[in-house]
């Protein structure tokens, strides 16, 4: 009965897709769960529904009157009378196929016949510096597309290829509506043949002077290859990865990346901003990995991949929107083989969380909360033991792919764009797998170690059907103290009032550690100033005692200089006092010069010379006297002469300093 249900949901989905135009199966399913799955209720809230025949029917006389049915080729193409939503229903119900229905024969056995109004498809194209929008129906085909951009972009049909199709490359006669895509589509045009024209080069150029080129060494992991690959800065990230998909053959929505920076979060990002290493950044791609299916489980899921072949796009994006294939068809996560969340006994807790996250990522999509990567401890104390300001819950998402909840809470919940912002805000998210054994047996140890036993008996207590569990951790000043354990079966509305509730028992809590840290931070100011203070005046009085110090040493080394220097010019003065000839007598026979020399302190010096006597003789009387020639000048009165400046081998007699004459001592400047 449960298989019998499923398939019903699965046809109920596939209809009422095809009756809308509604791509994303996210929306789709929440839409049919507003209204009970029924298929006419559903529909009519979206569209009016003039027809009230669903695909459904088709298939479901198509088992009962084989591949033609009893009618006619010309009955098959009459069109159905239109009927009110009721009668759909009822003829679904009880009430056997009406002739108008039947109408529709023949029916394909192996897929789905619907009718639908055509889509209309999006695409915005890129080309050399301008972006295009091209509007059309999905019975277009690639060359209608190419025939519009010819207006637009003035370039030939024949020389020009349009890239970026999921598919690979598309020939022009291919229909849209073929390819199966989303409404919104981008694509890029490349001309190899046709040059730029001088003013897209100058513009180029110009842009060129503020941007530079990044290096990117992208290592396709599967073929083991190596791509050296020059990129302009304002380059998106979304058209890097574009090209590597002309390169690998890989599909933009199934390439697996590593080495983007956190910040690079939005595709449309340029690679200047991004925040990649310039002027080489190192990045690595590989072919995202799906569940794999075994031999009977696709024998069960046959109408599943039934459904994939005519909205194929639809169903392999299904991941992106963060549903998984399982729940979508209430399917239990015995029905695929899942890759474990977190591998079993990792030594080192930062690489188990970095398996958890991408996997996470790959099942649910990449909006979902950071997770922590890192020990618990460390996660604890970038949490609690920072500044008070910058404290923050601690969230413990605790996983465990057994639960039926798993599946929902992470896509409905953990995913939820308002959940995701305020975890990231105010909290710090840590998770942990604990489907194994050994790493629920793991968890408990470190919950042990750093909440204490009580933590740990909590979680032991749960059983797996309530998992998952989100535990909301505050740090307090002697322990921690789990304020809130959240289990798996609660709502979007119910999961963020508890936390906001969290949130206020946090903050207030935040307040009155911040004032006692402003206060102490206040104390030790004045303490530290305090200090500096006192560190200052101690400073001052050791540079003032040296000074001092120094000043009297100067002082003393003075003074010995200058007694050293009288030692020295009393030692020349008595050698020179010495070594003076007797003074000689008035009645001598030799003639005799009598010179009188007035000192700068206006004394007088007399004395008799020898008139044949040399000048040396004078100048070393005047030396013994205390006034050397290399600081004093000897002059004459009239006329001034300076006889320090005469030949000191001059007899007195030929200086005309004979018999007698009146000499001044002036100090040199």
């Amino acid at each position: 009965m449960a298989s019998d249900s499923n398939m019903d949901r699965e046809m109920i989905l596939a209809d009422f897709q095809a009756c809308t135009g509604i791509d994303n199966i996210a929306e789709a399913i929440t839409l049919l769960e507003l209204n009970n799955w029924d298929l006419v209720a559903a529909i009519n809230g979206v569209i009016p529904q003039e027809n009230g025949i669903l695909p459904s029917h088709f298939s479901s006389e198509a088992s009962q009157t084989g591949p033609f049915g009893p009618h006619s080729q010309s009955e098959a193409t009459a069109p159905a009378p239109s009927a009110p939503p009721s009668s759909a229903s009822a003829s679904s119900s009880s009430s056997p196929p009406s002739s108008s229905s039947q109408a529709f024969c023949p029916v394909q056995p192996s897929r789905h016949i619907v009718e639908r109004q055509s889509r209309m498809l999006s695409f915005r194209v890129e080309y050399r510096q301008r972006s295009t929008e091209v509007v059309l129906e999905d019975a277009s085909t690639v060359g209608d597309i190419k025939t519009i951009l010819e207006t637009e972009l003035q370039v030939p049909v024949s020389k020009m290829q349009l890239k970026g199709w999921k598919s690979g490359d598309v020939s022009d006669s291919t229909v849209l509506r073929s390819l199966h895509l989303p409404k919104n589509n981008s694509l890029y045009v490349l001309t190899p043949d046709i040059a730029p024209s001088a003013s897209t080069s100058q513009s180029s150029a110009q842009q060129g002077l503020s941007n530079q080129n990044y290096l990117l060494i992208i290592s396709h992991r599967e073929a083991q290859r190596d791509y050296s690959l020059n990129f302009p800065a304002s380059k998106t990230i979304q058209e890097v990865k574009r090209n590597i998909s002309d390169l690998t053959n890989i599909p933009v929505r199934h390439q697996q990346w590593d080495g983007w920076p956190a910040s690079a979060s939005d595709d449309s990002m340029t690679l200047a901003s991004s925040g990649i290493s310039y002027p080489c950044h190192h990045l690595t791609v590989s072919r995202r990995s799906s569940p794999a299916l075994t031999v009977e489980q696709t024998d069960e899921c046959t109408d599943v991949h039934m459904v994939s072949d005519s909205e194929g796009d639809d169903f392999e994006d299904a991941p992106e929107f963060g549903v998984d294939e399982s729940e979508v068809f209430g399917m239990g996560t015995s029905s695929f083989q899942k890759t474990p969340m977190m591998p079993e006994n990792s030594e080192n807790e930062g690489d188990a969380l970095l398996h958890f996250t991408a996997e996470f990522s790959r099942r649910y999509g990449d909006c979902h909360p950071v997770f922590y990567i890192g020990s618990l401890e460390a996660a604890s104390q970038e949490a609690f033991y920072g500044k008070a300001r910058d404290r923050k819950l601690l969230a413990i998402y605790l996983h465990n792919d057994e639960s039926v909840l798993s599946n929902v809470f992470c896509s409905q919940m953990m995913c939820a764009d308002t959940i995701v912002s305020y975890l990231s805000q105010n909290f710090i998210t840590w998770a942990w797998d604990v489907t194994k054994e050994a790493n629920k047996a793991r968890l408990l140890t470190m919950c042990t170690r750093h909440f204490g036993s009580v933590v740990a008996q909590t979680i032991r207590t749960y059983k797996t059907d309530q998992f998952p569990l989100l535990l909301i951790v505050m740090g307090k000043r002697t322990s921690n103290e789990v304020l809130n354990v959240i289990q798996g079966n609660t709502t979007v509305d119910e999961l963020m009032m508890r936390l906001m509730g969290a949130m206020e028992i946090f903050t207030a809590q935040q307040q009155e550690d911040i004032k006692d840290e402003d206060e102490r931070e206040a104390r030790e100011l004045v303490k530290r100033e305090q200090d500096e203070a006192y560190r200052l005046s101690l400073e001052a009085d050791r540079k003032k005692r040296e000074a001092q110090e120094r000043e009297e040493a100067e002082q003393v080394r003075q003074e010995r200089i200058r007694k050293e220097q009288e030692e020295e010019r009393e030692a020349i003065r008595l050698s020179l006092e010495q070594a003076l000839p007797p003074e000689p007598k008035e009645e001598g026979g030799e003639p005799v010069s009598k010179l009188r020399i007035r000192t700068p302190s206006g004394e007088f010096l007399e004395r008799r010379f020898l008139g044949s006597c040399k000048l040396q003789v004078l100048f070393d009387f005047i030396a013994s006297k205390g006034y050397p020639s290399d600081e004093f000048k000897l002059l004459t009165t009239f006329p001034r002469r300076n006889i320090t400046q005469i030949d000191p081998a001059w007899s007195l007699v030929e200086a005309k300093l004979f018999p007698q004459e009146t000499l001044f001592l002036e100090a040199k400047e």
